[in-house]
């Protein structure tokens, strides 16, 4: 179907910015513009409600920084481990916490939204490493959360969504049990080169751009040979058997919509439970984007699916 209206209006309203597209910014700016766009933010008033608290945890070694989301029902909740998008580059606690504030009160969930570092002043391997970290300390200590340590689910979107994969495959890998489940909005699983068929077709106008994504992959990774790494791309892992039930979000107009396909498909070939959605009239960052999330009716539809998902696996 056509590119949605109202995404179409929100594209147009950037382009009256005149601003460089990302790939002639620097991080620097990429994350100014990122501020400039949060400061004008009017907080929803229907999650004024949810607690929150800036915390740090000791993990792996280091301090690292997370915001905690709690809604006021008491009781213990399920916990959600969120890594927030912007292409490993750009994304903070700031540019996320409008998604994340909705996602504790419509699920009814603890989020803890984890401030990993961010390239290209560490480089891959860095900020997995603490998103690792803190996933293993919140399964070890949900119940300070306010959360259960049984019901833990690592989620994100776009370079966030690939860092939750990731997470759930080392979790496997080293033998820990207990992780509930992954929510994958528009994750990036592989490689940009060879593209896909999305690449190419939404390599310009969609917003997120095949040319900004090539910058965004140029500063995350230390050398392009890191790029047949699984722990990069996942769709490159061996078997994807014994990950927990998955929620996959694609974008019709979003250059990786094929590979967060490819990977929905693979997880369910291996016997994982998925619940896969394709949106279609949308583009990349439409469910969890402070741009577009507060002002689009299929954003919203999607949270609420993702809530009742989150609560039918309680």
């Amino acid at each position: 179907m056509p590119l949605d209206a109202k995404v179409q209006a929100i594209l147009n309203v950037g382009k009256s910015l005149a601003r460089p597209p990302v790939e002639l910014q620097t991080p620097e700016e990429a994350r100014a513009e990122r501020a400039e766009m949060m400061a004008r933010f009017v907080p929803m008033p229907e999650y004024a409600d949810v607690r929150v608290a800036d915390r740090t945890i000791g993990a792996a070694g280091r301090e690292i920084g997370v915001r905690v989301f709690a809604p006021e029902s008491g009781g213990s909740a399920p916990v959600v481990v969120f890594f927030h998008g912007g292409g490993w580059v750009a994304g903070t606690l700031e540019t996320h916490d409008p998604y994340c504030r909705a996602l504790a009160k419509e699920a009814g969930v603890v989020v803890v939204s984890v401030d990993f570092r961010l390239a290209p002043e560490h480089k891959f391997p860095a900020g997995l490493e603490d998103c690792l970290a803190a996933t293993e300390w919140v399964m070890a200590h949900a119940g300070e959360l306010g959360g259960d340590a049984s019901r833990v689910i690592v989620g994100g979107d776009s370079a966030g969504g690939t860092l939750a994969t990731v997470v759930a495959l080392l979790l496997r890998d080293k033998g820990v049990t207990g992780l509930a489940g992954q929510i994958l909005l528009y994750p990036t699983t592989a490689y940009y080169d060879p593209p896909t068929a999305s690449y190419l077709e939404n390599a310009e106008g969609y917003g997120l751009t095949r040319k900004g994504m090539i910058w965004f992959w140029d500063h995350y990774l230390n050398d392009k040979s890191e790029a047949t790494d699984f722990r990069v791309a996942p769709l490159l892992a061996g078997s994807l058997a014994g990950l927990p039930r998955a929620f996959v979000v694609t974008a019709e107009y979003d250059v990786l919509r094929d590979e967060g396909q490819a990977y929905a498909k693979r997880m369910a070939e291996a016997g994982v439970e998925v619940t896969e959605v394709f949106a279609e009239g949308m583009n990349h960052g439409f469910a969890a984007s402070a741009n577009e999330f507060p002002f689009l009716p299929q954003a919203k539809e999607m949270l609420r699916r993702v809530a009742e998902w989150v609560k039918v696996g309680r």
